[in-house]
């Protein structure tokens, strides 16, 4: 499992987790990943590009699970 710290901040958006981890190449690139129903938040497919991510979220795309921290 990878972690994400949010270090003081209060969430992330989505697509940015996606960039910032290196999962999406590219900002259009993560929003087709979320359109397409290939990330799932907490268990359930997300659609939402912006959704607020927040300590313990959790984000699996193709295969890898990323952990929300403190």
């Amino acid at each position: 499992m990878i972690t994400f710290n949010l270090e003081g901040a209060e969430y992330i958006e989505l697509i940015k987790l996606l960039k910032f981890k290196h999962l999406a190449e590219s900002g259009g690139h993560a929003k087709m990943m979320v359109d397409s129903g290939e990330v799932k938040l907490n268990g359930n497919v997300e659609f939402r590009r912006r959704a607020k991510l927040r300590i313990g979220d959790t984000i699996e795309i193709s295969g890898k699970k990323i952990s929300i921290e403190a």
